[in-house]
This record gives C-alpha cells, sequence and structure tokens, in this order.
C-alpha cells in the first residue's frame, strides 16, 4: 500500500487532520489499533474553543456539534460558601466555548470520513513506524492476520500518550518534561439535569469539586480525591453527599442526583515531549502533549497541533514549500507552553494541596481573592479559556 500521509491513531486528532487532508485532495490512510467500537466508547472531556470549533465546520463535521452543542458564555468560580461568575463573552470581546463531547466529535469525524471515502484501518496490530529520518517512511501493522506495510511521504503519530509514535523516536532525540499532582479527579456521568447552565469549579477546604455537563440531561460531575483511591470505594451516594459539600449552599440544594453509569478515577499530570518533529514522523495531540483537565485544553491543544501540521503539508503539497513544515514543532510548542501554563494554573488555584502547608493556602486564598476583584485578572483567565489564538 502507499498514500501521502500515513496517519497513526483514530481519535479526534488523526480523524480531523485526515479529513482536512483529504477535503484537500491530499491523500491520507488511518491506522488504529483498536476497533471503531472502542473508540467511540471512549468517554472524554468536551469544552471546544473558538478555534476548534471552527476546524470541525472546516472538515464539513460541525453541522450536528451546532445543533445539539452548548455555548457557554461564562463560568463561575465557588470558593469561601459563594460563587462568582467569569463573564467569557464580555471580558474577551465576543468570544465563547462550546460543550459538545468528544466522542460527539469522534463520531461526527468518523461519519464524515465514511462519507468522504477516507480509508481508515481498525484492529490495526503491531503498528510500528519505520524509516522517518529518511526519505522513505513507512508503516508496518498486521490486519487480517497478515503483515502488512504503508509506504508514504510523512507520518503523523496521533496515537496519544501510551501510543507507539513517540516511543519509537531515540530516546536521545527527544526530550520529555513532567509533573504528576498528588490526587487525581473521581467523576461520574449520570442521566440527569446539570445543577447549572454553565460550569462550576469549586474550590473547598474539602476539595476541589467541578459540575459539568454533556447535554442538559446528562451531567458529568467530578471531585478531588487521593491517588490511591479506588472507584469501588465511591458509591453513589457517597458521591452526591462529597459533592453537595463543596459546593455553596445555593448550589447544592438545587442539585438533583439520580444513579450513575460511568465511574472513573483520572490521574493529573502535565507532560511535554520536545521536539514533535523528527525527520518524517510528527507528534501531534496527547502523542506529544498532556494537561490536567482543570483547563478544559487537552482536546484543544490536539486541535491546534493539526491546525499547524495541515497547514505545513498543504503548503509543502500544493506550493512545494516546507516552511511550514519546518515550523511546525516550533510553532505548536510556543502554543502548548502557554496552555501547560494555564492548565497548572487553574490546577494549582482550585486544588487543595496537603504539602503546601498554613502560607500556601493562604497564597491560594489571596490569588482567588484578586481574581474576583481584578477585571485584569479575571480577563486574563477569559482569554486562557476561551483559547490563545492560533
Amino acid at each position: 500500500m502507499r498514500t501521502q500521509v500515513a496517519i497513526i491513531g483514530s481519535g479526534p486528532s488523526g480523524l480531523l487532520l485526515g479529513q482536512l487532508l483529504t477535503d484537500a485532495g491530499i491523500d491520507n490512510v488511518i491506522l488504529e489499533r483498536v476497533s471503531k467500537d472502542y473508540v467511540l466508547g471512549r468517554v472524554r472531556a468536551g469544552v471546544l474553543e473558538e478555534g476548534m470549533v471552527a476546524m470541525l465546520d472546516e472538515a464539513g463535521a460541525g453541522e450536528r456539534m451546532h445543533a445539539e452543542g452548548l455555548p457557554h458564555d461564562g463560568f463561575d468560580v465557588a470558593f469561601d460558601g459563594a460563587h462568582h461568575r467569569i463573564d467569557l463573552h464580555g471580558l474577551t470581546g465576543g468570544k465563547r466555548v462550546m460543550v459538545y463531547g468528544q466522542t460527539e466529535v469522534t463520531r461526527d469525524l468518523m461519519d464524515r470520513r465514511e462519507a468522504t471515502g477516507g480509508t481508515s484501518i481498525y484492529e490495526a496490530a503491531n503498528v510500528s513506524p519505520q524509516g522517518f529520518d529518511g526519505d522513505a517512511p513507512f508503516v508496518t501493522f498486521e490486519h487480517g492476520g497478515k503483515e502488512q506495510r504503508l509506504d508514504c511521504d510523512f507520518i503523523a503519530g496521533c496515537d496519544g500518550f501510551h501510543g507507539i509514535s513517540r516511543k519509537s523516536v531515540p530516546a536521545d532525540a527527544i526530550t520529555n518534561y513532567e509533573r504528576v499532582y498528588p490526587f487525581g479527579w473521581m467523576g461520574i456521568l449520570a442521566e440527569v439535569e446539570p445543577v447549572s447552565h454553565e460550569l462550576i469549579y469549586a474550590n473547598h477546604p474539602r476539595g476541589f469539586a467541578l459540575c459539568s455537563m454533556r447535554s442538559m440531561t446528562r451531567s458529568r460531575y467530578y471531585v478531588q480525591c487521593s491517588l490511591d483511591d479506588r472507584v469501588e470505594n465511591w458509591s453513589d451516594e457517597r458521591f452526591w453527599d462529597e459533592i453537595r459539600r463543596r459546593l455553596p449552599a445555593d448550589v447544592a440544594e438545587r442539585m438533583k442526583t439520580t444513579p450513575s453509569f460511568e465511574k472513573s478515577i483520572a490521574p493529573l499530570r502535565s507532560f511535554v515531549a520536545e521536539p514533535m518533529r523528527f525527520g518524517r514522523l510528527f507528534l501531534v495531540g496527547d502523542a506529544a502533549h498532556i494537561v490536567p483537565p482543570t483547563g478544559a485544553k487537552g482536546l484543544n491543544l490536539a486541535a491546534s497541533d493539526v491546525r499547524y501540521l495541515f497547514d505545513g503539508l498543504r503548503e509543502h503539497y500544493a506550493e512545494k514549500s516546507d516552511a511550514g513544515i519546518d515550523a511546525y514543532s516550533a510553532k505548536a510548542l510556543s502554543r502548548i507552553w502557554k496552555a501547560e501554563r494555564f492548565s497548572w494554573w487553574m490546577t494549582t488555584t482550585l486544588h487543595r494541596f496537603d504539602e503546601q502547608g498554613a502560607f500556601g493556602q493562604r497564597i491560594q486564598e489571596a490569588e482567588l481573592d484578586y481574581l474576583i476583584s481584578s477585571r485584569a485578572a479575571r480577563t486574563a483567565l477569559a482569554e486562557n479559556y476561551v483559547g490563545l489564538p492560533y
């Protein structure tokens, strides 16, 4: 087999890149190690920046998002028994975010790819990028019980943090930066009306809490928990009781509860791999970086990587110029580190750190007090939350 761009991974970044390439007349093949149903079964976040919304429209996959997604013009920060609204729309000159689940984004992109004849090979085992340090890269894999080879011009590694793409890079050619946070998020999904029409981020002596949603009938809630905690320790009753304790009284009183249908504990980490280009192999999305979910940046950073890489590949094929792909790593990393900083700030400002002591706790309280009393501080938060420009 031969194609122009081999894409490893059928998550949102791989599908979005593939669709933009297909629409531009650039041949591509997506290889995915698991089944299509497994990919669609992943439960992930869903707060989209305007830039990503525009890219989904560009890829012809935005119709259902606009019909069913929830545009949000702000969110609440709660602490010391009160909540304070961050007016995203007013502070950023009219920008907003879109609440639309990552699973739905993936489904829409899969449907669009099938409608436009794109090639995706699911359950491709032992995928391995090869020869990317030369002029003739290729990917080997097993499918249908046979060993196969996909020759290509470029390889896009969109296969996530645990994928093969980054692991295939020689250790002395890459530098990893990482911080693991000393807590996780216990999260549930429940078919119940959200407690608020906008997100609520809560700082409380018992720990952080987040009230989010996937729709106006499906809620997504989180509480900060210990890293060694287990899902089995959290009955529905315990979870609902705990999150109510961490919210202002008026919010807790109006919270409706119902049995959950999904529970999980997610550890929090910050991670960046540099550079993001190795010859003809490019790392994209979670393959190159992870952010704690506090700032809602993970999926959006993957989209900005796709923006830079697609523009570079289109320039390569249409204009015979490599300026775009040569600039890919530096351009992507500049935006990534700003999002890493913002996600770190959101995490350290809103969570409880047992090891920081009384002084650190008072600093955190001063930070929150400054945030709600300063328009400049709220504007900085809003600008980062809606997404920095590409």
